[in-house]
């Protein structure tokens, strides 16, 4: 059976989100989007893990169901801030348990360490592998799973805080590292072109603030399960039998995958910041080097290659983007969120609309221009102005209607200036 995963992502008691994310609305919004398994996000924070245990009940398979039966895996995400060799490091691990005992003793061990009641993402002080052993001291099966990997800021390979491999940051416990989560901002492709990472699942979630649509489940992880226990799931992610496919963005819509600043409205591509030695020409401070520069400091392959057991990916852009682009409307207004209904109230989920719906069906609920979008997504050829310094990536659906930039960008096809014009 296929499940569609969302793992890591957030609950109302974690910093920017929505108060009103909670398991009600993440079931509501998952239905809509087509992801039959989610994770809990936070479950160590006192009042959400009060809210997941009246809202959720265990069964003995690892999975928690809804009163409806909806799945959920008990999820979190912690970040590490200390130092190493000399340098700060900022590292945000995901962490997946089968029970709420599990849950409880993880969250009892974290208190002896600090606080755990002022964010659903607390910090700790502590290294990669002490925080491994922490989580395997409650048990064998729970996984440790560094998240969105090449984050500038707080991805294990980020070109700020992070390391160059997993065995430099986790030490004698990298053998406990399985998965890695690719994050917005880097696809499969991207990570393929590192032989050291080929013996890693590579999975993706939206580690989503809000319930919405566009958000929640904008990545994902397919898994192939004959029956559907946690147990199924983390032999998965250890060996990557079962895992099917993940569903990516464009890595240029995740909000890093450009070099540049944001504040001085400066995007700049990995070749136009190496020629600027990583400094900005607008105020001569360094460059927040996004994931595509760092990926090409790693990197022992080209792009183009594919190791022997890769499992594929499809890359989408989420249906409300599209219904947007299409109207020329924002994307929570009412008469796009009307569209997304009437697409997904007659041809499934938005999995459904996104990744099988038949063009012709969709042109005649909607219109010819947004079937076409819709295919063009699905075929991938859409391309996408690419984010930077925490700025969204801007698809461009149509070339001769390109949208118009409150930012400088170096890439050829999007300059606003010549260089020249703006340093």
């Amino acid at each position: 059976m296929e499940f569609i995963s969302d793992l890591h992502l957030h609950s109302k008691y974690s910093r920017a989100c929505s108060k009103d994310l909670d398991i009600k609305n993440m079931e509501k919004y998952a239905r809509l989007k087509g992801v039959n398994l989610m994770g809990t996000g936070d479950f160590q924070h006192p009042k959400w893990n009060k809210e997941i245990k009246e809202d959720l009940s265990e069964d003995g398979s690892g999975i928690l169901k809804t009163k409806t039966g909806f799945p959920f895996i008990l999820s979190t995400e912690i970040s590490l801030i200390y130092s190493q060799g000399g340098k700060g490091r900022k590292v945000h691990n995901v962490v997946l348990v089968k029970d709420f005992e599990s849950a409880d003793n993880i969250q009892a061990a974290l208190l002896k360490k600090g606080r755990i009641d002022y964010d659903g993402r607390p910090i700790f002080g502590m290294s990669c592998p002490d925080f491994v052993d922490l989580v395997k001291d409650v048990g064998e099966d729970t996984e440790v799973i560094p998240a969105h990997v090449w984050t500038p800021w707080f991805g294990l390979f980020g070109s700020n805080g992070g390391f160059d491999s997993v065995e430099e940051a986790f030490d004698d416990r990298a053998k406990d590292i399985h998965a890695l989560e690719t994050g917005l901002s880097s696809d499969p492709e991207m990570n393929w072109r590192l032989s050291k990472l080929d013996r890693y699942s590579l999975i993706s979630n939206s580690d989503s603030h809000s319930y919405w649509p566009w958000r929640m489940g904008r990545e994902a992880t397919v898994f192939d399960l004959k029956e559907l226990t946690f147990d199924n799931v983390l032999k998965a992610l250890r060996t990557k039998q079962g895992l099917k496919e993940t569903i990516e963005v464009d890595p240029g819509y995740g909000k890093y995958h450009y070099d540049g600043h944001r504040n001085c409205k400066l995007s700049m591509s990995p070749e136009e910041a190496n020629m600027h030695n990583k400094i900005c020409p607008r105020c001569n401070r360094p460059l927040t080097i996004g994931v595509e520069n760092r990926v090409n400091e790693l990197a022992d392959r080209k792009l183009g290659f594919v190791p022997k057991d890769a499992v594929p990916f499809k890359k989408y852009i989420p249906l409300s983007e599209i219904i947007s682009a299409a109207k020329g409307k924002a994307v929570a207004t009412k008469s796009v969120w009307e569209e997304y209904y009437k697409l997904v109230g007659k041809l499934g989920s938005e999995y459904d609309v996104l990744r099988v719906a038949e063009k012709k069906d969709i042109a005649e609920l909607s219109s010819e221009k947004l079937a076409d979008y819709i295919i063009k997504s699905r075929e991938q050829k859409i391309r996408v102005i690419p984010g930077f310094d925490g700025v969204y990536g801007i698809p461009v659906f149509d070339e001769d209607n390109v949208p118009v930039l409150d930012y400088d960008t170096t890439d050829s096809k999007d300059k606003q200036k010549g260089l020249s014009e703006w340093l």
